[in-house]
């Protein structure tokens, strides 16, 4: 070990201070990361040899399975840990309880905890959920949260990526990158060829020391993995047979299942353990380092391979408590079709339970891939939850076909059948089919009308007043929901009660009824009372959308807050992305484009209905900003709205072509778009969506109806453009603010409305202006942002320039999240947005083409 911590003295330091802190009362979270063989296992050890007296160190492991263990690095932990904690963990009780005793466990002052979750890139998304809530809470804890990770195997859509953000936002956080050793270290541990050894590994420590372990550092072999072959055949054969059986778990094998497999149980690992092999604790046995045990793995014959794992899988199953992930992963591993079909389906109902989704989704997912092994009926119940998952985590388009063939199946059993229907309505509806989602949500109606089940036939005739409300039919959404309502309260269905009130309130809303925030609200905290996550996400949903089309901003971020967290916390994928997207319209309206920009990036990729407001905000900062790919942005935001053919969707893409083409013209068709839109939502008296089209109509010289209101793009509409501004600036829109004060005859006006547009980077609009103040007689126009516009070919953001300087200077994302006070997952987006706009593919080549392109440094903000 002291050969493998060669020039690790800082890190060891780093965490030694950390683990002092935590014993006055001060926690924090420590990242340790690098590539396979950097020492991190190492560095963790090595905080056994500077904790306080007083202060213990917890290890729990991630595990490279098929589909991950559900809570694997806490369940590691019993044993270890008080009977509250291990209680909540054996027992698989309700996730509150499980963070309540994980809290109490680490809250005791006189005895200061170093939390280690190694391997967090294999975590699965209820263990990421425990470290999100650990992570908010460590600085006040005597806790140091230490999470060892790969950093080179996180891409942008790792869900490691969104805890790692979270991490970047908090008060006491060290970052441990750990480098390769130098030459020098390398000659500290071999006298002989260290200039060979250090070529071949390239200095990665564990490298090293195989290497040199394999006994010839004059002729050093040429892979590693021959190194660590080599040292295995120099043990006996039966030691040999015992490293073969235990390298095909992943995990680190417990004591009991190690004696069940090997003969001699542990006792027949010592020559492999003297040789430097495996690590043997009391509890469990470990291979040094995972890289051994999958050289070990590798090389095994592949009907060697299924042998050994069906043993795993024997030995599982005859044990009292089993691990239903391990014995999937392993019965997949030895093809063992029977036990996959067995105990997926739990095993996926495990991680439901436990709110890993994904993981859930990978075994239904197992399960169907041998759906022969199941009944028809069984097959159908398998489809609905397979889709149901597949939904929650955002694949829609799986998720429709797999709730088709759910249909399809439940021709026998009307209850089944009808709710299969409506779910297969709801994911229709996402997947922007409408007609498709109409036709199942009636036959829903028509079927469980039948059936003789009020629970199930209220949430149907709820589906009705949501898709009636989605498309502005408000008095039939209003007639369907309390249809719903009256069912929903005889039977106790909370869940059905806070959908249905959810569509009432926005139908209300949408007319303009004071009452609708009231049911939007009750909405809210029916669901939440009951536990009832999805339907709380979408409650959070249509108020958030509510206050921003009332520009309530303020009551809107504050909403959004509690929403993210939320959904992050029940692990709803789909609806986490439609409220960010939502924070992308916050953004927007606030003037904080590149995190909008951000925002809706995640968005555009995903289903229809979080697409098209995805792609407004994205095309709506390019026509501000003048960008190049605008007007592509512009048709692709208008054909998902039209698709869609819902005025809350092709309402603000109407709005949006209209003021591309009175920015840029070049649409001819943009004004007819308006005029079908504006006269929709007329017809309809959608309050929102009337003020905003009616102020473009008057900007393309179009008549509008008279409209009775304060709304600021009434105000403007009226000539009241001194009223509209400070309207726009009181409710926080600095661009609307803008705008209104250019429409302003009074030069003090237009150059306040300048400086605002060259601070937003607006020069569309900015180059309007300056045209006015000249055409008034203004003899000095400030200039503005010329030369950055100049020398910005590319038309990348201030932001991005500042990104584009720092990266060609060599700096990572981490550290460029760092020196810009920014989340690593926002500087992600900006270097993927910089590298599309630069037509790259390797941050590598920034440099070179922000200097072929001569791009200016970034100013001061």
């Amino acid at each position: 070990m002291g050969r493998a911590l060669l020039e690790r003295e800082r890190e060891i330091a780093e965490l030694a201070a950390a683990a002092g802190e935590a014993a006055g009362g001060s926690g924090s979270v420590v990242l340790v990361c690098g590539e396979a063989g950097i020492g991190k296992s190492a560095l963790v050890e090595a905080v056994r040899g500077v904790l306080p007296a007083e202060g213990r160190l917890l290890i729990g492991y991630c595990d490279d399975l098929a589909t991950r263990r559900t809570l694997g690095p806490f369940r590691d932990l019993v044993g270890s840990v008080g009977p509250r904690l291990t209680a909540a963990l054996a027992e698989g009780r309700d996730r509150n309880e499980l963070l309540e005793a994980l809290r109490g466990e680490v809250s005791w002052v006189q005895q200061p905890t170093v939390l280690v979750v190694e391997d967090v890139h294999w975590a699965d998304e209820a263990t990421l959920d425990v470290l999100r809530y650990l992570v908010r809470r460590a600085a006040g804890l005597p806790l140091v949260l230490v999470l060892t990770y790969r950093d080179d195997e996180i891409g942008r859509e790792h869900p490691l990526r969104d805890l790692l953000g979270l991490v970047s936002r908090t008060e006491r956080v060290r970052r441990l990158p750990l480098e390769r050793l130098t030459k020098a270290a390398v000659a500290r541990m071999s006298a002989y060829n260290a200039q060979r050894i250090h070529e071949l590994t390239d200095g990665n420590p564990f490298f090293v020391v195989e290497i040199i372990a394999a006994g010839d550092t004059v002729r050093p072999p040429p892979t590693v993995v021959d190194a660590v072959l080599a040292r295995i055949r120099t043990v006996d054969e039966k030691t040999q047979e015992a490293l073969e059986q235990i390298a095909v778990v992943p995990s680190a094998p417990a004591r009991w299942l190690v004696d069940r497999l090997v003969p001699g149980g542990v006792a027949a690992l010592a020559p492999a353990e003297r040789n430097g092999l495996v690590t043997v604790a009391p509890g469990r046995v470990t291979f040094r380092h995972e890289l051994i045990r999958r050289a070990v793995a590798d090389s095994l014959p592949a009907a060697q391979r299924i042998a050994l794992n069906q043993r795993v899988v024997t030995a599982l199953l005859e044990h009292g408590d089993v691990d239903l992930s391990a014995v999937v992963h392993h019965a997949v591993e030895a093809g063992d079709t029977g036990t996959i079909a067995a105990y997926a389906p739990r095993a996926a109902a495990e991680a439901v339970a436990a709110g890993s989704h994904r993981e859930a989704m990978g075994h239904l997912r197992l399960a169907l891939e041998h759906r022969d092994a199941y009944p028809l009926a069984e097959q159908a119940e398998l489809l609905d939850r397979y889709a149901i998952e597949c939904y929650t985590n955002g694949d829609n388009e799986t998720a429709r076909i797999s709730q088709r063939e759910a249909v399809a199946l439940h021709a026998d059993d009307p209850r089944k059948r009808g709710a299969s229907f409506r779910w297969l309505s709801r994911i229709e509806w996402m997947n922007g089919r409408r007609d498709a989602a109409e036709r199942a949500g009636a036959a829903a109606v028509a079927v469980l009308e039948e059936a003789g089940d009020d629970r199930l036939l209220a949430m149907a005739y709820s589906n009705q007043a949501q898709l009636h409300c989605l498309a502005a039919r408000g008095a039939e959404a209003i007639a369907w929901g309390e249809r719903a309502v009256r069912l929903a309260r005889q039977a106790g269905d909370q869940a059905t009660i806070s959908h249905a009130l959810n569509n009432i309130g926005l139908a209300r809303v949408q007319a303009g009824d004071g009452r609708g925030r009231a049911d939007l609200e009750e909405s809210l905290r029916v669901a939440l009372a009951a536990g009832e996550s999805e339907h709380a996400c979408r409650a959070y949903v249509n108020l958030i959308w509510q206050f921003l089309d009332e520009l309530k901003l303020a009551e809107a971020e504050k909403y959004l807050t509690e929403a993210l967290e939320h959904a992050v916390y029940a692990e709803h994928r789909m609806f986490h992305t439609y409220l960010t997207v939502e924070l992308g319209l916050l953004r927007l309206a606030t003037g904080r484009w590149d995190e909008a920009v951000q925002c809706g990036e995640i968005g555009a990729g995903s289903a229809m209905a979080a697409r098209s407001p995805a792609l407004v905000i994205l095309a709506r900062v390019r026509v501000r900003r003048g960008e190049p790919g605008a007007a592509d942005l512009v048709a692709r935001a208008w054909a998902v709205a039209e698709d869609l053919r819902e005025l809350q969707r092709t309402g603000p893409a109407a709005a949006m072509r209209a003021e591309a083409h009175w920015l840029h013209g070049g649409d001819p068709g943009a004004v007819a778009a308006l005029e079908r839109t504006y006269a929709e939502a007329c017809e309809l008296g959608v309050v929102a969506q009337e003020a905003e089209l009616a102020y473009w109509m008057t900007l393309v010289n179009r008549p509008i109806r008279p409209l009775a209101s304060d709304h600021p793009h009434a105000l403007q509409m009226q000539g009241r453009v001194a009223e509209a501004a400070a309207a726009w600036r009181a409710i926080g829109c600095p661009y609307e603010y803008a705008a209104a004060l250019a429409e302003s005859d009074d030069p003090e006006d237009l150059l306040v409305a300048l400086a605002e547009l060259d601070r937003l980077e607006a020069a569309p609009l900015a180059r309007r202006v300056r045209a006015r103040l000249r055409e008034l007689g203004t003899v000095r126009v400030p200039r503005g942002p010329t030369d950055g516009t100049r020398h910005n070919p590319a038309g990348l953001t201030g932001r991005q320039l500042e990104v584009v300087h720092l990266v060609g200077a060599g700096l990572t994302n981490a550290e460029i999240a760092e020196r810009l006070t920014l989340s690593v997952r926002t500087v992600d987006a900006h270097v993927a947005a910089v590298l599309t706009k630069l037509g790259l593919h390797s941050r590598r080549e920034v440099g070179t083409r922000a200097a072929e392109l001569g791009m200016p440094p970034p100013r001061d903000r």
